[in-house]
């Protein structure tokens, strides 16, 4: 009887936790916000990598920003191409984050190794963020040429966030 009850409590918590999962899932942004959301991660990672690039000397740092430089400059020119075959105009939404003005002042007033933790903490919200928004609008994006560039995306973003991870600490 007991072993019934078991199972029985078992079966019942399995839709509560497939729902809970399903909660916690990012929604894919409306085509314009997502533009402007992409936009937005892509000069964030141009504009940081450039000051990482001139205040760091980690070398591992200067790595990251060195890539994140050349590929979110590729990334935006690929943007552009996917914005215009969708027909979609840029709208940023400054109430969603990232808030990458706000990141980008700070670490500009920063250096050294303050500036290095800074550098990797806003590189791994950023990524998270962005890795979570890409992976969202692959599946569920409402246009078919930003749906491909979150799937071209994705793969990058899950690399760039790994390589977050790393820089800032394994966390």
């Amino acid at each position: 009887m007991l072993a019934r009850r078991s199972v029985l409590f078992a079966l019942a918590a399995v839709p509560v936790a497939a729902h809970a999962t399903a909660v916690l899932a990012v929604d894919a942004l409306p085509d314009a916000r997502f533009v402007g959301f992409c936009q937005t991660v892509n000069d964030f990672e141009i504009a940081s990598g450039r000051l990482a690039l001139a205040k760091s000397t980690n070398e591992n740092i200067r790595g990251y920003a060195t890539r994140m430089v050349a590929e979110h400059n590729e990334a935006a020119q690929f943007l552009v191409k996917a914005r215009a075959e969708a027909g979609v105009s840029y709208a940023p939404d400054p109430s969603n984050p990232p808030n990458t003005v706000a990141v980008l002042q700070r670490l500009n007033s920063l250096t050294g190794p303050e500036f290095d933790t800074a550098y990797a903490n806003a590189q791994l919200a950023i990524q998270t963020q962005a890795h979570d928004q890409y992976g969202a609008y692959s599946q569920n994006g409402d246009n078919g040429a930003l749906r491909r560039y979150a799937q071209r995306m994705v793969p990058k973003s899950t690399e760039y966030l790994e390589y977050a991870r790393r820089i800032a600490g394994g966390r």
